[in-house]
């Protein structure tokens, strides 16, 4: 199976290394197909996935000006290949854990009409770069929270989503995200920790304000789309709901 994998990155030349080793690693799982959008980087991030490419990574690198994380998802979402039957997506400073993949997308091979895994994320305020695993007594906290990363996506799914809303200047995962559970596809909460969420000093969320208003648009928007199509599903059950290995309160590696 062909799982593609939607990587959009700015400025992150730190980072994005880690972020495709921790996918890189995991190529038995699927036959791979990462698609790297770089939103204008000034930095050294195009010459840090080169190296990955030279070094012959399935990696497709596309440049274009700085137009902001949204556009460069659709950007990732139109090169997706033909043949591509699943879809995922890494920001480029977090990491996928070792058999993430493997794992759920075990669930497609065992139910052909599943249409997505949506999994449990760990943020985490340390990541050791060298193991790609949280340092030992950071602060973290496992929950199944919103993010693009803790889902796996049947390419059908995709197709019939449509693209992200280019009105959104943040929250555009989270209002992708309430249109699959509207539109009812058909999932299974895996209880695989899919993502490890750096928290650092220069995530896009540290914008607390915009954050906070552009989840509101995306809150609205669905209110307003339910408001119209009663049969519309609701969005009870994917947001903030504790790994079994703890309650949701903060935890300790």
């Amino acid at each position: 199976m062909k799982l593609g994998i939607v990587l959009p990155v700015y400025n992150r030349e730190s980072y994005i290394g880690s972020a495709l080793r921790s996918v890189l690693r995991q190529s038995d799982a699927a036959q791979l197909d990462i698609i790297v959008i770089d939103d204008g980087s000034v930095d050294g991030t195009v010459a840090a996935v080169r190296s990955f490419i030279a070094d012959g990574a399935p990696i497709r690198l596309f440049s274009q000006a700085n137009s902001g994380v949204t556009k460069a998802r659709n950007a990732g979402l139109r090169r997706l290949s033909d043949d591509t039957e699943f879809v995922s997506f890494i920001d480029s400073d977090d990491i996928s854990p070792a058999g993430r993949f493997a794992a759920d997308l075990a669930y497609f091979k065992t139910d052909p009409a599943l249409e997505l895994t949506y999994s449990y994320m760990r943020m985490v305020d340390q990541i050791d770069d060298e193991t790609l695993e949280p340092v030992a007594g950071c602060d973290d906290r496992i929950f199944r929270g919103v993010h693009l990363s803790a889902g796996i996506y049947r390419r059908s799914l995709i197709a019939r989503i449509g693209d992200f809303d280019e009105e959104l200047a943040q929250a555009e995962d989270t209002d992708f995200l309430f249109r699959i559970f509207e539109q009812r596809a058909r999932f299974v909460f895996p209880d695989t920790i899919a993502l490890y969420y750096r928290r650092h000093e220069h995530n896009l969320t540290r914008n607390v304000a915009e954050s906070r208003r552009e989840f509101l648009k995306a809150m609205q928007k669905s209110m307003r789309r339910r408001k119209a199509d009663p049969t519309l599903g609701d969005l009870r059950g994917f947001i903030q709901v504790a790994h079994p290995s703890g309650d949701g309160a903060p935890l300790r590696s």
